[in-house]
């Protein structure tokens, strides 16, 4: 055997054990005679003693090993002199005294440092990546992600959930994004699609009787990336027959409950979660995905300012757009400097700029000097006061102000641009500035009730906000024909600190429905049949009604580690122009192969980019 005992496992209890050992050098010290070796396996790290005297040959090959170099080490288990011991590391109470080393593969100095969790160029780890996942932060992180993965399938398969694959290569479904297409050799001209989710497929197995249905599934997605997304990703993929909404948020709530009880049982976890409306929550924090450990929502203003002579405020308030702000506790002594900083913050959102007003005295004593605002002379200490109430300001507080076109997009350059949006990175902003958000808190909450259908203005027609499949909210199916744009969906999300873990809805199940939203959609009958015309055929052979919801496996793993990016969750991610810098994925292909499938490629311009 090469080993016989893991460096991580080793204790007190294992001293005067023989062992063999193996792994790899994570730091070398020569004291002129001892030579301690740190040696690091996948279970965590053992301090090695080679004595010249009581092992010269092993003590010969220590001398020749350095950083990251493979050893294979024989010696015995022994308590670590009093005064010695490292309560940094679980081993940190014995040491091997090592009798025989075998270099089993020398290394090339890494480009990084393997011991240290340095800055490091993110193209340098990318481009190393097998060397970047030694280091200990990044090898936790996918540790975590299997033993979250294998508590998952544990807990759906004792609730009698059936795991089940489906096809990666399928039919291109409009979803939202771009599919990534594979050509056909032996159906020239035609394409399947890498699945954006296993949407229709787990609806058909609600059909086909299995009532409890989940999947680690690979979902690929041709989209422009951030710090949450990647060209390729993983989801847990469920959907059940027979429930309502409450139930399928009640499985997730337990199911997250057991994640952090079991992988960070460190962590606060406030329960139950709350359930706010999509409205609810966009009217509050200015987003769908809002982060509930801190406070500082949203104060609408439109209807105090209309009489006001400051015409950016007026402005706003007569085209039907917005005037709505934040109350900082605390920031009247926020410096001007800071104040242009938080400006720049909602200019990259769209505002044209920041509205201040600095309050050093409470509401019931303000006169002109106990306010300050670069526009109090336009407003007036009137104005200034009402909005003050308004916001719950009091003595020391601020209030920062946008005004634009609500919150949909600025129609051309130089127009009012967007409201919540603005006020969600300035409130983001804000809380990091002031450190508000509990980094020891994962807060949890639904956001139901969202919005069915979103006007599409280039392609002048309505698009799904969930997906096609999304059934309408019983109470607004009145207004299907007559207001589209204010009919809710039995849609949901799983959101938590800033993030969107989890989307899910309860499915239409009735092909008459599903028609019905298609034609809403200006998806023609010929479309339909094309498309979807097994799922229309499916619902008239008895569908269940059935709901599901489908967490990202990558977010959630990051939410848990406490990462910020979920390319730190992955073993080998794209960069965020989904490129594989250690592989030079994509290439391009030899011309034979496009030959074969009857493919030409022409040159690109700048509307295909598009």
């Amino acid at each position: 055997m090469y080993k016989t005992h893991y460096c991580g496992d080793l204790r007190a209890s294992d001293a005067g054990t023989d062992v063999v050992l193996a792994g790899w050098v994570h730091r070398r010290r020569d004291h002129g005679g001892l030579i301690f070796i740190d040696l690091r396996d996948s279970r965590g790290i053992v301090q090695v003693v080679v004595n010249p005297e009581d092992a010269p040959e092993a003590h010969a090959a220590a001398s020749d090993a350095r950083g990251e170099y493979v050893l294979r080490i024989a010696g015995r288990v022994e308590p670590r002199r009093q005064g010695t011991e490292n309560d940094r590391i679980p081993t940190g109470a014995i040491e091997v005294r090592a009798t025989g080393v075998e270099i089993l593969n020398p290394a090339k100095t890494p480009p990084f440092y393997i011991n240290e969790d340095a800055d490091i160029d993110e193209q340098l780890r990318l481009k190393y990546r097998y060397l970047d996942l030694r280091r200990e932060r990044l090898h936790n992180n996918i540790v975590m992600r299997h033993r979250i993965v294998a508590e998952i399938r544990r807990y759906l398969t004792d609730r009698g959930f059936i795991e089940i694959e489906t096809p990666v290569l399928a039919n291109p479904t409009p979803e939202g994004a771009r599919d990534y297409i594979v050509p056909s050799r032996v159906h020239p001209g035609e394409f399947y699609a890498l699945p954006q989710s296993p949407q229709q497929f787990k609806q058909l197995l609600m059909v086909a009787g299995f009532e409890r249905y989940f999947q680690i599934a690979r979902c690929y997605r041709d989209e422009d990336l951030r710090a949450d997304r990647q060209p390729e990703f993983t989801q847990l993929d469920l959907e059940m027959s027979f429930v309502e909404q409450s139930d399928i948020w009640d499985l997730f709530e337990e199911l997250y409950l057991h994640l952090a009880r079991t992988v960070r049982p460190d962590l606060n976890v406030p329960s139950p979660f709350p359930r706010i409306t999509y409205a609810d929550a966009m009217r509050r924090f200015g987003s769908d995905k809002p982060d509930l450990r801190y406070g500082l929502e949203l104060n609408d203003f439109t209807d105090l300012v209309r009489e006001t002579e400051f015409a950016v405020f007026r402005g706003a308030a007569d085209s039907g757009g917005a005037v709505e702000g934040i109350c900082v506790p605390g920031g009247a002594e926020f410096s001007r400097k800071e104040i242009d900083a938080l400006t720049e913050t909602v200019k990259q959102l769209g505002a044209r700029g920041l509205v201040s007003i600095a309050y050093t005295a409470g509401m019931e004593a303000l006169t002109e000097e106990s306010v300050r605002s670069p526009v109090l002379k336009f407003i007036g200490v009137d104005l200034a006061r009402r909005l003050g109430e308004r916001a719950g300001a009091n003595s020391g507080d601020l209030l920062l102000i946008v005004a634009g076109a609500g919150g949909m997009p600025a129609k051309e350059p130089g127009s009012a641009g967007r409201v919540k949006p603005s006020l969600d990175a300035l409130r983001r902003a804000l809380a990091q500035k002031l450190d508000l958000a509990d980094r020891n808190t994962l807060q949890f909450a639904f956001v139901v009730d969202a919005p069915l259908v979103e006007w599409n203005d280039e392609e002048d027609r309505w698009d799904a906000v969930h997906h096609l499949f999304t059934s309408v909210h019983s109470d607004d199916l009145h207004l299907l024909d007559t207001d589209p744009g204010s009919v809710r969906s039995n849609a949901y999300d799983l959101v938590c600190n800033g993030w969107e873990l989890s989307s899910g809805s309860i499915r239409i199940h009735r092909r008459e429905e599903q028609v019905r939203i298609f034609e809403l959609l200006g998806i023609i009958p010929e479309q339909q049949q094309e498309r979807f015309g097994h799922m229309l055929e499916a619902f008239e052979y008895g569908a269940p009604p059935h709901g599901g919801f489908a967490p990202g496996i990558d977010r959630t793993v990051a939410i848990f580690a406490q990462e910020t990016d979920i390319r730190e969750m992955i073993a080998f991610p794209k960069t965020k122009s989904a490129s594989d810098l250690m592989t030079n994925a994509p290439t391009p292909v030899d011309p034979s192969v496009l030959d074969v499938l009857g493919l030409q490629l022409k040159p690109r311009t700048a509307r295909d980019g598009q």
